[in-house]
């Protein structure tokens, strides 16, 4: 079966007309062509039989002269007799075809004497040998007289109508996927953050009405990211206030016991406000823009190398996606600022993986459990177990790298590397 609703569909409409073309095709042959090819060659027996009968009544050769002239003229048939000859060759079993073996029964029915034919003297005649009592009688006929143009007719009309027909079929049936397709598109584009604000609702109404749903939702989820980053942002000052009249507080306070503690705990807190602000706000206000993605990772290892990572880059293609670049730039450094906690050394490596673009970081740390590698992408979620408390973070590096790679349409995957440490994939789809 064909995975595309335009062959699918055009499967469903040929089928049938394709079928009630056979029938038609195999019910003419077997009635209109077999019942021509016996009248026709029932026909040319009756003629081959009269000429028989006049020479058996006028045997002069002045008759002779009189019957092959008015054969020719009459019948389209030229005759020849050859005296004291013996026919050398005679058919007694039906031969292979339709027509043959019409023929072979119209002559056996009427001659009742050793005959023999051959259909295929040359592309027009054919001939036919009768053997008599004292000679052979040879008769050449036309082709046409066995054979009907109505027949080859016929299949050329229906060949002809049905390739027209289905071409308008497949004309039609492509019209009616196209709006398919765009609203595809638009929903893929979205979902990578690109702007689909041109996209309009056409085709069928079922069509339309998937369209329109799509443009419902589109303004909700959009909706509903303003108002959360509006939310936030109050959020956030509000927080922030308090925070800096604690932070003044603590900075009068002098040498107290338990000041620099409390110093501490407001610093965290205000680290943590920062990235639960980060994750919450998303790409909310970046637009998606033609951008070089070898380009935008070369950058952002040089800021890891710069901060003393150790990294070893290898950028296999570059080339140009519909991303926001700020996003991706915040992907690619919570991964690598992870691996640069945890490892030594960091191995990059990008290049185009079909339809997609797959950047792989190969770490020499501990790695993680392959129990717990969906957990580390849930919000605040750290592990206790295999990794050093005091490197500090909140729990929202991984959370917001697959938060940013999902909403280019993509994804992150947590594998084991090839050296005993952990593997990350970032993959993000190549639009067309």
């Amino acid at each position: 079966m064909p995975k595309g609703l335009l062959g699918r569909s055009l499967l469903i409409l040929m089928t049938p007309m394709l079928l009630l073309q056979i029938v038609t095709v195999l019910i003419f042959f077997e009635r209109h062509w077999d019942t021509v090819a016996r009248q026709l060659s029932r026909g040319l027996a009756g003629d081959v039989v009269f000429v028989i009968d006049y020479l058996g009544e006028y045997p002069d050769a002045e008759h002779f002269e009189w019957l092959q002239h008015s054969a020719r003229m009459r019948l389209q048939l030229d005759i020849l007799f050859e005296p004291d000859e013996i026919l050398e060759q005679q058919i007694t079993q039906p031969p292979f075809g339709l027509v043959s073996q019409e023929l072979f029964t119209a002559l056996d029915e009427r001659l009742e004497r050793p005959f023999f034919f051959d259909l295929d003297i040359d592309n027009r005649q054919l001939e036919i040998r009768v053997q008599l009592k004292d000679g052979v009688l040879s008769v050449i006929a036309p082709r046409k007289r066995l054979y009907s143009s109505t027949t080859y007719i016929f299949f050329m009309w229906i060949a002809g109508s049905a390739l027209i027909l289905y071409g308008v079929a497949v004309m039609f049936m492509r019209n009616q996927v196209r709006p398919i397709r765009r609203l595809a598109k638009a929903a893929d584009q979205f979902g990578r953050g690109v702007e689909v604000d041109t996209f309009k609702p056409e085709g069928a109404a079922e069509v339309r009405l998937a369209a329109s749903s799509f443009i419902s939702m589109r303004d909700r989820i959009a909706r509903h990211l303003s108002q959360r980053t509006a939310l936030l942002a109050g959020v956030s000052h509000d927080l922030r206030t308090p925070l800096t009249r604690m932070k003044l507080e603590l900075a009068m306070q002098g040498s107290l016991p338990g000041v620099d503690a409390l110093k501490q705990d407001v610093v965290d807190m205000e680290r943590m406000v920062d990235a639960y602000l980060a994750f919450a706000r998303g790409e909310e206000g970046e637009k998606a823009v033609p951008t070089d993605i070898g380009k935008l990772i070369t950058d952002q290892v040089g800021e890891a190398l710069r901060d003393g990572q150790q990294i070893d880059l290898h950028i296999a293609d570059s080339l140009e996606m519909e991303l926001r670049p700020q996003s991706v730039r915040r992907c690619l450094a919570n991964i690598m600022s992870n691996a640069g906690r945890y490892a030594n050394n960091l191995s990059v490596r990008a290049g185009r993986r079909g339809q997609d673009y797959e950047i792989v970081f190969d770490d020499d740390g501990p790695g993680i459990p392959a129990d717990k590698r969906e957990d580390v992408f849930k919000p605040f979620y750290r592990l206790e177990e295999s990794r050093n408390q005091a490197t500090g973070g909140v729990g929202l590096g991984m959370t917001i790298a697959r938060d940013s790679a999902r909403g280019h349409g993509g994804d992150v995957y947590l594998e084991d590397a090839p050296g005993g440490g952990l593997r990350v994939r970032l993959v993000l789809p190549i639009g067309h």
